[in-house]
C-alpha cells in the first residue's frame, strides 16, 4: 500500500507547472539539506528514494553533484536512474556526464558508494521501464510530453 498522499503527489508532479518550477528548487534544497546534515537527510527522498550522484562533468571534467530520485533494485543491489528531466525537453546534463564518464559515486542513505553507470538499451530498457512505471507512474506522463526517449541508467557497485 502506498504511503498517504502518494496519489496527490503523483498528480502534482505530473503537471507542467511542477516541471517548470521543480528543477529550480528541489536540487538546490536537496544539496543544502544533505550538506547541513552531513549526508543523513535528503528531503526529496521523503517522496521517492534518492541518491546524490557525483560524476565527472562531460565537458569540464569537474566533479558535479546532483541529487536524483532513483529506483533501488534491492535484490540485485543496483539502482536505476531515470533521466526524465521532469518531463522537459532535452536530456538532463547528468546523463551526458555518465555517458562520458560512467565511473561515478553515489551517496545512498549517508553511505558513499563507488558505482559504474550503464545506459540501458532495447530489451533490458523495456523491462526496466515497465518496473519504473509501476514504481512511479508520473514517468509515463513525462515520456508522453517529450519526443526523446528518457534515458535509463543502471548503477552497479564497483
Amino acid at each position: 500500500m502506498a504511503p498517504p498522499g502518494t496519489r496527490l503527489l503523483q498528480k502534482v508532479s505530473s503537471t507542467r507547472a511542477f516541471a517548470r518550477v521543480a528543477p529550480h528548487f528541489i536540487p538546490a534544497m536537496d544539496r543544502t539539506v544533505h550538506r547541513l546534515t552531513r549526508g543523513k537527510v535528503l528531503l526529496s527522498a521523503q517522496m521517492l528514494p534518492g541518491v546524490i550522484l557525483t560524476a565527472q562533468g562531460a565537458k569540464s571534467g569537474l566533479p558535479r553533484r546532483t541529487p536524483l530520485a532513483c529506483m533501488p533494485e534491492r535484490e540485485a543491489g543496483t539502482w536505476l536512474l531515470i533521466g526524465s528531466n521532469f518531463g522537459r525537453q532535452g536530456h538532463p546534463a547528468w546523463t551526458a556526464n555518465l555517458l562520458a564518464h560512467p565511473d561515478a559515486d553515489i551517496n545512498w542513505k549517508g553511505e558513499d558508494i563507488p558505482v559504474t553507470a550503464r545506459l540501458l538499451d532495447s530489451g533490458e530498457r523495456e523491462e526496466a521501464w515497465a518496473a519504473v512505471l509501476k514504481f512511479w507512474s508520473p514517468y509515463a506522463t513525462y515520456q508522453a510530453r517529450v519526443e526523446r526517449e528518457i534515458r535509463l541508467f543502471r548503477l552497479e557497485r564497483r
